[in-house]
Parts: C-alpha cells; sequence; structure tokens
C-alpha cells in the first residue's frame, strides 16, 4: 500500500513538470527581453604606480679613508766635480741634449782666466735634433810655466729613421795644454818648447739602436768610436773601438745577452816602430729578472795581444718590492785598454810610454744601497780586487830635476776597498750629495809601493735655492797623499788635501744670468803628483745669455 502511495506521487511530479513546459511554449516571444539588476557595488580603475623620483640618500661614512701614495725619489739635481787645476763653474753635460735651449756663457777670472762656453741646439728633441757645443779656458798661474789651457769642440745629432730605430753620431776636437812646472831646485832654468805638453784628440762616434725589443724580442745597440791622439814630441796614437752588444728576451723573466766587442790600438812613438796593441773579447751571459731579483750569471773569454783569459761575469741584486733596500753582489772581471791617451789624462807631465800593457781587473764585491723616506738614499759597498800590469806614476830621477814621470808597470797586486755615498734631495731646493773611496793597496810584486794612486778620496756637493732665482752652489773634495819615491830611491807619502769651492748663479731676467765660482776658498797648498802644487785661491765670475728657449 505504501508502494502504491509513492508511485502516485512521482507520476503526480511528472504531470506537473510537463504542464510547466507547455505554459513557457505558449509565451509571447514578440516582447523585448530585458535584465534589470540593481546592486550597490560601483567598478572603479586600479591606480597606477607611480615611479619615486628621489634617490634614497646614501649612508654617512664617518671613517677616515687611508690613501697610499709611493712618491720617486726627488733626484732631479747631480753634483758637480771640479778639475785640480781648473778653476771653472758648473760643467755642462755635453752628452745631454737641449730642449731648443741655447746659450753663451762668458766670464773671467783671477788667474788671467779667460773663459767662453756655448752650447746651440737644433730639432725637435723627439725624433731629431744637433747640439754644437763648444768650451774655452785658459789660466796663469803665481809659478813659472804654471799654465794651462783647454779647448773642446763638438758636434753630437740623433735622429730617428723609423719609430723604433735611433741613430747617434758624435764629431769632435779636444786640445789641452799646460807645462812642466814642477822642476826642482826653482832656479833652473828651460825653453819654453822644452817644458810645454800639448795634446791633441780628434774623436768620432756612430751608434744605433732600437728603441723597444722588436717582435723576435732582440734588442740591439752596435756603436763604433774612433780616437786619433797626438802630442807635440811626435807621438801619435789612433784607438778604434767596436761594440756589438745583443739581447734576446726569454719569456717575462729571462733574457741572454751575448755582446762582442773589439779594441785595437796602434801607437806610434817618435823615432821607433809602431805597437799594434788589440784586445777583442765576448760576453755571454743568462739574466734573470724580477720585481725583486736581479741576476746575471755568464762569463767573459779575452784575448789581450797574444795572451787569452776568462773573466767571471757574475752580478746579483736582491731587494724589497719599493726598492728601500737593495742587497748587491758580484763576481767580474774585464781588461781596461792602456793606452797613451789613458795615461796623460790621468798625469800630463808624463814620458810617452815605450811599451804599454792592458790592465785585467778582478772585483769581488758585496753591499747595499736603497732610500729612507722620499729625500734621502744610500749605497755601500766592499771589495777585494785583484789587477794585473797595473802603471804606475814615479818622478824622473835620473834628470835631476824630477818634473816629468815615468810610467812603471806592476805585474800583480790586490786591493782592499771599501766606498759609499748619501744623498738628500729637497726638489730643487736643496741637494747634498758625498761619498768616499778607501783603497788598500797589498801584495804589490814588482814596486815597494802603490806610486801615484791615491789612498782615500772624499768628495761632497751642495746646491741650495737661497731665493727664487738665487742658488748656492758648494763643492768639497779632499784625498789622503799618494806615495811617491824620492831622489834617492826612497819612498815618501805626500801630505792630505782639501779644498772648498762656492758658486753663486742669479737669474736676472728671463733670459740673462749671473754667475761666479770661487776655488780654494782657504787657499791651501797641496799637490796632486809629487812636485806639482796647484793653485791657491782664485775665482771667476761672468755671465750666461740664453736664447731660443721654448717655453
Amino acid at each position: 500500500m505504501i508502494r502504491h502511495q509513492q508511485y502516485k506521487k512521482i507520476f503526480f511530479g511528472i504531470g506537473i513538470l510537463f504542464f510547466g513546459i507547455s505554459l513557457r511554449a505558449q509565451v509571447d516571444t514578440t516582447k523585448k527581453r530585458t535584465v534589470e539588476v540593481t546592486s550597490t557595488f560601483k567598478p572603479s580603475l586600479h591606480g597606477t604606480a607611480k615611479i619615486n623620483m628621489n634617490a634614497t640618500p646614501p649612508s654617512v661614512d664617518t671613517t677616515k679613508p687611508r690613501l697610499q701614495y709611493s712618491l720617486p725619489d726627488q733626484n732631479l739635481l747631480f753634483g758637480y766635480q771640479p778639475g785640480n787645476l781648473k778653476p771653472l763653474a758648473m760643467n755642462i753635460d755635453t752628452g745631454g741634449r737641449w730642449d731648443n735651449n741655447s746659450y753663451i756663457k762668458a766670464g773671467f777670472g783671477s788667474q788671467r782666466t779667460p773663459y767662453v762656453q756655448a752650447g746651440i741646439s737644433f730639432g725637435d728633441g723627439k725624433t731629431a735634433g744637433v747640439n754644437i757645443y763648444a768650451k774655452h779656458i785658459a789660466s796663469q798661474g803665481k809659478k813659472d810655466f804654471q799654465d794651462f789651457s783647454h779647448t773642446n769642440v763638438a758636434l753630437d745629432g740623433f735622429f730617428q729613421t723609423t719609430k723604433s730605430l735611433e741613430w747617434d753620431a758624435k764629431l769632435g776636437m779636444k786640445s789641452d795644454q799646460t807645462y812642466k812646472y814642477g822642476y826642482l831646485p826653482e832656479t833652473l832654468s828651460f825653453k819654453t818648447d822644452s817644458l810645454k805638453q800639448r795634446f791633441q784628440t780628434w774623436y768620432g762616434r756612430v751608434s744605433f739602436h732600437n728603441v723597444q725589443p722588436n717582435s723576435f724580442g732582440l734588442s740591439y745597440a752596435p756603436e763604433a768610436k774612433v780616437d786619433v791622439f797626438s802630442d807635440n814630441h811626435d807621438n801619435s796614437e789612433s784607438n778604434t773601438y767596436v761594440n756589438l752588444p745583443l739581447e734576446k728576451t726569454v719569456g717575462k723573466t729571462f733574457a741572454v745577452d751575448l755582446g762582442i766587442t773589439f779594441d785595437l790600438t796602434r801607437y806610434k812613438p817618435h823615432g821607433r816602430t809602431a805597437i799594434n796593441n788589440t784586445a777583442y773579447y765576448i760576453s755571454p751571459a743568462v739574466l734573470f729578472r724580477t720585481p725583486n731579483i736581479n741576476l746575471q750569471v755568464g762569463v767573459r773569454p779575452t784575448w789581450d795581444n797574444k795572451s787569452s783569459k776568462i773573466y767571471p761575469n757574475i752580478m746579483a741584486e736582491v731587494g724589497t718590492p719599493d726598492k728601500r733596500f737593495n742587497f748587491i753582489a758580484g763576481w767580474i772581471g774585464y781588461l781596461r785598454k792602456t793606452t797613451y791617451q789613458y795615461l796623460a789624462s790621468i798625469n800630463p807631465w808624463i814620458f810617452a810610454p815605450f811599451t804599454t800593457k792592458n790592465t785585467g781587473i778582478e772585483e769581488r764585491y758585496a753591499g747595499f744601497k736603497g732610500s729612507v723616506g722620499d729625500h734621502f738614499s744610500y749605497s755601500t759597498k766592499v771589495g777585494f780586487n785583484k789587477l794585473t800590469n797595473q802603471p804606475l806614476f814615479v818622478n824622473d830621477t835620473a834628470s835631476g830635476d824630477g818634473k816629468s814621470f815615468i810610467v812603471l808597470n806592476e805585474s800583480q797586486m790586490k786591493v782592499l776597498h771599501y766606498g759609499g755615498e748619501i744623498g738628500y734631495t729637497v726638489q730643487e731646493k736643496f741637494s747634498l750629495k758625498t761619498g768616499f773611496s778607501f783603497n788598500h793597496y797589498m801584495n804589490l810584486k814588482d814596486n815597494p809601493k802603490a806610486y801615484g794612486l791615491l789612498p782615500l778620496e772624499v768628495n761632497a756637493a751642495m746646491r741650495v735655492q737661497v731665493l727664487k732665482d738665487l742658488y748656492l752652489t758648494s763643492d768639497l773634495f779632499a784625498w789622503g797623499g799618494e806615495q811617491y819615491r824620492k831622489q834617492n830611491g826612497d819612498h815618501a807619502q805626500l801630505k792630505g788635501a782639501f779644498d772648498l769651492n762656492a758658486g753663486l748663479d742669479f737669474k736676472i731676467t728671463k733670459n740673462l744670468k749671473v754667475w761666479s765660482q770661487f776655488n780654494n776658498i782657504f787657499n791651501k797648498q797641496y799637490q796632486r803628483w809629487n812636485q806639482y802644487p796647484v793653485y791657491g785661491f782664485n775665482f771667476v765670475a761672468g755671465v750666461i745669455f740664453v736664447f731660443d728657449q721654448k717655453n
């Protein structure tokens, strides 16, 4: 019964559904359909994001920054080394280059000393240039024949054929004249021509080098020099020097050196057969370079006329990265040519030698160098040297007056050497440089003493800017007396020397300066060579005119 009622309900619901569908089919479709919506929601667009143009300021840094500076030593000035008998002002380096700065320097001194010096420069100073240099000075001392003169004229030029190749050439003449005034007793009388010593040299030089290593890492700088030397006693000499250095870099730290050198001399004494003095050597070496280490290891086979020898060529330098301290050491050997020209440059009162022997030198040394702060520099070295065929100088005792010197040969000797140098420089306002050299000569084989060689030398040079355009220069040099041979054959030692010089340089206008030089201020009487006293107090003063100056 219950199930019957459920069926009735189902059929009743189905009937109602179909009735509703039939009513919907009868609706009028011609009527326009509309939808009405009622709501409180109001749509709107979201606000766009704007760029903030105000940058956020950085936070304040209250810490003090530490700035590290590495300033090089301001060594812009160089000490002047005056000659023993030459009352001159500051020397001009003829090997340097002017930047179109030409000058004429003239003056006159107390020893009837005319002084003329000039330098003229042409070219741009970078790719080409020619320098003309000339100088003449002469003086007359208080003693008879205590006179000398010096003249030098040179033409020096350079030019670049390419950006990496530069040529240098030099041609010049030098003439020196003095007299053998050191005869004793002073009452002796001589003709002027018999006392005159005049030496004349014509010289030429040519070389070229690459400014930067080429694509193969090669650096080269061959050069050739020729000197023709003569005196007023019909003695003549020609010297030819050819050097062919070559360096090959291997990587960043290694390099290989190979140099070949020829040194040829033909000496013709008056009335004697010409003498040929020939020497040549090669210098192979391996180099190791880093910021802290500089090492060279090599040998130097040398042929000296008919003899040959292999010299060492070892040098080392080890230092800190900032170059404040460097340790140096080495064992090197080389040959020094002994020519008439070389001997006359040391002692102008010698007899022309009958023969010459070249000096072999071996040096073993160690030392250190560096700087303290930005203005103070130092160096010192101790060494033990061995010399063969060293020339010595003694007065000619056979003539009785001793005015001439004879050259002796010391076949073997040893030298204990100690030297050092310190300097202090503050820009161009103040500069002080001083050095010393001590040599102890020992184990001589042929002579009792090292005649003519100085055991101790001390020198100092100072330059001070007193005012804006006023500079004061001062030079001090001293030495221990040399050993000399007396008339009876005994040996003795000369007294030491002490000489103080001073000079002033004042700029009046842009192109005009006045200068003065005062030598041997304390009027010390001393001798570099036995029986030859130097000048006492003397001075030279004049003007300097500079023209064609490029600002």
